[in-house]
């Protein structure tokens, strides 16, 4: 076992000054749950020095993104918001999006089905907690909505500027009926598009990303994966070993900075991250 609590305080303030040695971030992903207030003090400023800082050391074979939320403007509760205004009232909508959005997750931790099942469990699940009438007709406005979503503004030029120098790869939470609609829209060549369709498997599920590195060739200590999600993207890559782990800030989440090695705000920052 692992016992951080045993080393100096030297030792982690040597350490933090390595920045993004991938082994650094593998260790302090595994160790912050035992360093103590101290030691998470420490990092929390490692945390901070990180935006920006240039990973010319690390080389990725591959950058691999999430789509939904990080690449494509995800509006899956925008368009629950729309939806529902005429039975939830706008003071609780927050807390129904919520809910909305814990169903969702928890719908992709089994065994995979199709998304269109995803979306209408999700919310007819959520209709049920809140004694709202369920209609099968919300749900397919919903999936019927996905392939219509664009990116951010953010990403066709900030992709751009990365792609000439490392192959992007997509690993998404979609269908194969879906995916490239909105793939078409981002405005940079992927080398590669992975969907949990292929892999029969969501993530957070490891069997996702296990499947796409075996169509790669390649282990997850030569990539890079850029995502806006830790619960569904960062801490499975963190558990997988990943070479670099960049969590995109867009406010879906709140920071959970042991689990990325660096935090960029949108996707135009990214070309700095590895020194371009």
């Amino acid at each position: 076992m692992l016992q951080a609590r045993l080393l100096p305080i030297s030792w982690l303030k040597t350490a933090t000054s390595l920045h993004a040695s991938p082994l650094i971030g593998i260790f302090f992903c595994l160790a912050e749950p035992v360093l103590g207030q101290r030691g998470r003090r420490v990092l929390a400023v490692r945390n901070e020095q990180r935006e920006g800082f240039p990973m010319s050391q690390f080389r990725p074979k591959y950058i691999t993104f999430d789509c939904y939320g990080t690449l494509t403007n995800y509006e899956m509760g925008s368009m629950g918001r729309q939806l529902f205004a005429d039975r939830i009232a706008s003071e609780q909508m927050e807390a129904f999006l919520a809910d909305f959005k814990a169903y969702r997750l928890d719908e992709v931790l089994g065994d995979w089905k199709p998304l269109h099942e995803v979306v209408r469990n999700s919310v007819e699940r959520l209709c049920r907690k809140w004694s709202v009438e369920f209609r099968e007709a919300d749900a397919s406005k919903i999936y019927n909505s996905i392939p219509t979503w664009g990116p951010h503004p953010d990403v066709p030029e900030g992709l751009a500027k990365v792609a000439k120098e490392i192959p992007l790869v997509i690993l998404s939470n979609a269908d194969n009926a879906q995916i490239h609609d909105n793939v078409a829209k981002l405005g940079a060549p992927f080398a590669h598009v992975f969907t949990a369709e292929d892999a029969q498997a969501y993530k957070p599920r490891l069997q996702a990303f296990e499947y796409m590195f075996d169509q790669l060739g390649c282990s997850p200590e030569e990539a890079m994966h850029v995502s806006s999600s830790f619960r569904y993207d960062h801490m499975s890559a963190c558990d997988l070993g990943y070479g670099a782990r960049v969590f995109v800030a867009r406010g879906h989440e709140p920071s959970l900075p042991h689990y990325a090695t660096h935090q960029i705000a949108d996707i135009g920052g990214l070309a700095g991250v590895i020194g371009l």
